[in-house]
């Protein structure tokens, strides 16, 4: 999915929405965020035996809810609103397609998430349960913005999202294609091979930096990183994420060596698992 300026993350099974199983309980939601009123469901396990609770946060393009994952957090215990991205689906609002890495509107889906989150937090049956924030690639600028912004998020878990600034990952991206590979390169190699010295357009704001708000925030967070992502600079945000936790960040990362950007399949069980130790 090309960008402006041809930054592109992608998440697996974006645009797929399934139908109900009858092996849980489903609810619809809808709330506003920003004006827009914006739509999703809340997925619940079946027994009702709920430990905690969820926002799954998109990564980036034209994304609609995904059941699957919410189903998946829901047979571990998770209730999860999934919803679909402002301006696609049943959701108003505006998709934002050719500045959708620009300050603003990582800000306004930070909102969106929040607005999701104050959702569940309201929720008759989820009272006292620890909530959290979790998501793939573009989430991971999204996220750290939104937890910082809320006193309701107990935690966050997000795979493949880049700790670095949003012109850092592009820089990589390009360098990359995107590709996965057995042995993607560095991102001190993606930028020492640059010719001309990269300069952040103006007209996309503010270039967001989620070390800005990691380094404020108290809460625990999980990285899922595959060693093979061709998107995203994972030696680089190893390292930002390295320097959180010496700084008394509670963050944790997983590095996975035969796994590469889009690994929420294989890694999922790692995520509920983290997940649900927090709420015990």
């Amino acid at each position: 999915m090309k960008k402006v300026i041809c930054l592109t993350i992608f998440i697996l099974n974006a645009f797929q929405v399934q139908a109900y199983s009858e092996d849980y309980k489903a609810e619809e939601v809808e709330f506003v965020s920003q004006g827009d009123k914006l739509s999703g469901t809340i997925v619940f396990p079946k027994d009702g035996k709920v430990h905690s609770a969820v926002v799954f946060v998109h990564g980036s393009g034209k994304q609609t809810r995904n059941l699957h994952w919410g189903e998946r957090f829901a047979s571990a215990g998770i209730a999860a609103l999934v919803y679909d991205k402002r301006g696609v689906g049943l959701s108003g609002g505006t998709y934002e397609s050719s500045q959708s890495v620009s300050g603003k509107n990582i800000k306004l889906l930070a909102e969106d998430s929040l607005a999701a989150l104050d959702v569940l937090h309201k929720h008759a049956k989820l009272k006292e349960l620890p909530l959290g924030l979790t998501g793939i690639s573009q989430a991971g600028w999204i996220i750290p913005l939104a937890a910082e912004k809320s006193r309701i998020v107990d935690f966050m878990a997000i795979w493949s999202g880049p700790i670095c600034k949003v012109s850092e990952e592009d820089i990589y991206s390009k360098y990359t294609a995107d590709l996965d590979g057995k042995k993607v390169p560095s991102y001190d190699e993606a930028l020492k091979s640059r010719k001309e010295k990269y300069i952040w357009p103006k007209f996309l704001g503010e270039d967001s930096d989620p070390n800005e708000s990691l380094a404020k925030l108290q809460i625990p967070g999980l990285w899922v990183f595959g060693e093979n992502d061709g998107s995203v600079p994972v030696d680089l945000s190893i390292r930002r994420l390295k320097n959180q936790i010496d700084s008394g960040g509670k963050y944790e990362y997983v590095l996975f060596s035969s796994l590469g950007h889009n690994n929420m399949s294989e890694t999922f069980a790692t995520v509920t698992d983290w997940i649900n130790r927090l709420s015990q």
